[in-house]
């Protein structure tokens, strides 16, 4: 059987826009972010195929000489996981602290420290020592890799016509562009859906295609890596174990993690899913669940695309609205490991609308073994 994994190996910079606004002459820099979001790789495939189909995407990931990279888990704060205060030994005097009870428990060093400062720079971490972390074995030394791209300032001038002067709006901007270091690409998964068995098959892109990814038209050299396939399963494998085995477990978001619920008519989006209810609630009456505490930073706007109909039964394309996604490297820490509502396809008999995230490569999680004994 055909592996469905892939490298995308750029053979340029890639351009990638973030969510914010951003209209040439009011706002002269066009922010990127890296690794692209799986609405851009889904686009991709889609302008490839020249027509509709329903993918399932994992990734995309970034890949050393076919190894796989992800973002530093964010509970490890220099070189050490910090432990939530209800985990703590019963005679730990931390276990005394106060917090805000309508939010998750704080976290601290396991040593006691009262050291706050976050470490610097974003790093990541060879599938490796994830495995590792899966298994719940401690080294002494853990090899971090800073970020393998560079950021490229592009300006762009568009001249009055019939003359050697920049226009006065619209005239000059600013693009950051990324460039990936040597030996690096990006990992990602595709599957494609049958519509008329509705089962999933790896998609076929014959070796040596390229694609087009992100802005003007840049592109990427697709390579099939079996190799790729065979390091997600293993890691996939421990990670079930540990969420079958039904103990205490870290759940670690590899992917942004897109968790928004429709309040009032209004969406709201928060850093850990509406479903997970807290396991120390203020609220005794509102029933406990497994979350314990989060380790997370700064929000991820995301803007995707939706398909809309205009009175001729004719389809085009709309800015979707934006949300907000947890980093990935985020951690969660969990009495009883829970699913996400969004992996299923149907609620209750009818279609899940936010299944469609995880579709697209949004909110893959890994489960952590616990590195803390229990109390």
């Amino acid at each position: 059987m055909a592996s469905s994994w892939y490298t995308l190996t750029p053979l340029d910079v890639l351009m990638f826009r973030d969510a914010k606004p951003f209209t040439p002459g009011e706002r002269a820099w066009a922010s990127g972010r890296f690794p692209p979001t799986g609405h851009v790789i889904s686009g991709a495939i889609q302008a490839y195929l020249q027509e509709r189909a329903t993918l399932r995407i994992r990734g995309p990931f970034l890949c050393l000489d076919e190894q796989l990279y992800f973002p530093k888990p964010l509970h490890i704060h220099r070189r050490s996981p910090m432990v939530p205060i209800p985990w703590l030994p019963l005679e730990d005097a931390y276990r005394n602290c106060q917090w805000d009870q309508t939010r998750p428990a704080p976290l601290i060093r396991q040593d006691g420290s009262d050291d706050s400062t976050k470490d610097q720079g974003s790093t990541y971490f060879s599938w490796t020592q994830i495995l590792k972390l899966l298994k719940g074995e401690k080294e002494s030394t853990v090899e971090e890799i800073d970020e393998p791209f560079y950021k490229e300032i592009r300006p762009h001038n568009t001249l009055q016509t019939g003359k050697r002067q920049v226009k006065e709006e619209d005239g000059y901007f600013v693009e950051i562009c990324i460039r990936l270091k040597l030996g690096w690409s990006l990992a990602v998964s595709i599957e494609i859906k049958d519509e008329q068995t509705h089962t999933w098959h790896p998609l076929n892109i014959p070796e040596g295609t390229y694609l087009r990814l992100g802005g003007e038209g840049h592109q990427v050299l697709v390579t099939p890596c079996s190799g790729i396939a065979r390091q997600w399963q293993e890691l996939q494998t421990i990670s079930q174990a540990n969420f079958q085995s039904n103990r205490r477990c870290l759940a670690y978001l590899v992917t942004p993690g897109v968790f928004v619920r429709k309040t009032n008519g209004v969406s709201m989006c928060r850093a850990w899913p509406w479903e997970w209810k807290l396991a120390n609630p203020s609220n005794a009456n509102a029933g406990t669940g497994p979350l314990v505490s989060v380790a997370t930073d700064k929000p991820i706007p995301i803007n995707g695309r939706t398909r809309a109909v205009n009175p001729q039964q004719e389809i085009f394309s709309l800015p979707a609205p934006q949300v907000f996604a947890a980093p990935p490297g985020s951690v969660y820490y969990l009495e009883y490991p829970t699913s996400l509502m969004q992996d299923n396809e149907t609620v209750n008999g009818v279609a899940n609308p936010v299944h469609r995230w995880r579709q697209l490569g949004y909110s893959e999680m890994l489960w952590l073994s616990n590195p803390f004994q229990e109390v």
